[in-house]
C-alpha cells in the first residue's frame, strides 16, 4: 500500500478542519448530510454522463492501482535484458521461445514472440509501440474521469449553496436563526471545493504519474528487445538502457525502483525520436 498517499490525504483534510477549529469553529458545524448528498450525487451524476460505461466500470480497479505501491525495478530489467542478449548471441533468437509463456509482462511476451517469429526490427518496433500507445491512451482516459469530477464538484457546491439560500430566504419567520442557516448553506461550497482539490484532482494527477513510470518501464522493454534482436553486445546495451534508469532515478529518486501506472508528453516524444 502507498503509505504516503494515505498520509497526504489525511494531512490535507486535517489541515482544513484544524484551521477551522483554530478560528473558533466547532467541528459539528462542518457536518451537513444534505450538502454532502448534493455534492457527491451531483458530481457522480455529471461525471457518469460524460464518460461511457465501459470506462466508468474501471474506476474500482483504478482506485486499487492508486493505493498499490507497485515497484518497477529498472536495474533488474536491464540485467535480464543483458542475460537474454548473451543467450541470443550464443544460442540464437529461437532460444527465447521456451521463456515466453513464463514471462509475466504482456508487452515482453508479445515482443519475444515477434522476435522468435523472425519479424523485422522495424515491424517489431511499430507493433510494440502501437500497443504501448493504446495502453497509455487507456490509462490517461481513466485519469480524466477524476479530473472531470474535480471540475464538476465546485459547481455542485455552488448549486448546493444556492439551494440552501433559497430555503433560508423562503423561511424568514425567525430572524435569530438566519445567520446560522446562511452559514450552513455555504458548507456545500466548502464541500465541493475541498473534494475537488483534496480528492478528485489529486487522484487524477496521481494516476498519471503512476502511468508515467509504467510507460517508461515498458519503453525500456521495447528498446531492450530491439537491441537483442539486433544482436548488439552487452556493453552497448547497458550504455543505451542506462538512460531509462537515469530518468527513473530522477523521477522517483529510488535507485531505479519506482512505483506504477503516466504522463503522455515525454514518453510520446521519446518514442517518436526512437522511431526516426
Amino acid at each position: 500500500m502507498d503509505i504516503f498517499l494515505i498520509f497526504f490525504v489525511i494531512t490535507g483534510f486535517a489541515s482544513v478542519i484544524g484551521g477551522f477549529i483554530l478560528e473558533g469553529g466547532h467541528i459539528s458545524g462542518l457536518f451537513a448530510p444534505s450538502a454532502l448528498l448534493i455534492i457527491l450525487g451531483g458530481t457522480i451524476g455529471a461525471t457518469g454522463v460524460s464518460f461511457p460505461w465501459r470506462e466508468l466500470a474501471e474506476v474500482p480497479r483504478m482506485l486499487k492501482v492508486l493505493i498499490q505501491d507497485q515497484k518497477y525495478d529498472f536495474r533488474a530489467l536491464m540485467d535480464r535484458m543483458k542475460a537474454m542478449c548473451i543467450q541470443v548471441r550464443q544460442s540464437g533468437l529461437l532460444s527465447l521461445e521456451s521463456q515466453i509463456d513464463s514471462e509475466p509482462d504482456s508487452l515482453m511476451r508479445k515482443g519475444m514472440r515477434l522476435i522468435v517469429d523472425g519479424t523485422s526490427p522495424t515491424y517489431t518496433r511499430e507493433a510494440l509501440e502501437l500497443t504501448l500507445q493504446v495502453i497509455e491512451d487507456r490509462h490517461l482516459s481513466r485519469a480524466k474521469i477524476f479530473e472531470a469530477a474535480g471540475g464538476y464538484s465546485p459547481t455542485m457546491g455552488i448549486i448546493g449553496t444556492v439551494l440552501g439560500l433559497v430555503h433560508v430566504l423562503g423561511n424568514l419567520e425567525d430572524p435569530n436563526t438566519l445567520a446560522p442557516k446562511i452559514a450552513m448553506a455555504f458548507i456545500a461550497t466548502l464541500y465541493g471545493i475541498s473534494l475537488a482539490n483534496l480528492v478528485w484532482l489529486p487522484i487524477g494527477n496521481k494516476l498519471k504519474e503512476k502511468n508515467r513510470l509504467e510507460i517508461l518501464y515498458k519503453s525500456m522493454i521495447i528498446e531492450g528487445l530491439l537491441l537483442i534482436q539486433e544482436g548488439v553486445n552487452t556493453n552497448y546495451m547497458e550504455e543505451k538502457l542506462s538512460s531509462f534508469i537515469a530518468e527513473a532515478d530522477m523521477l522517483k529518486g529510488s535507485g531505479g525502483k519506482s512505483s506504477s501506472m503516466d504522463s503522455s508528453g515525454d514518453s510520446k516524444a521519446r518514442r517518436s525520436k526512437k522511431g526516426k
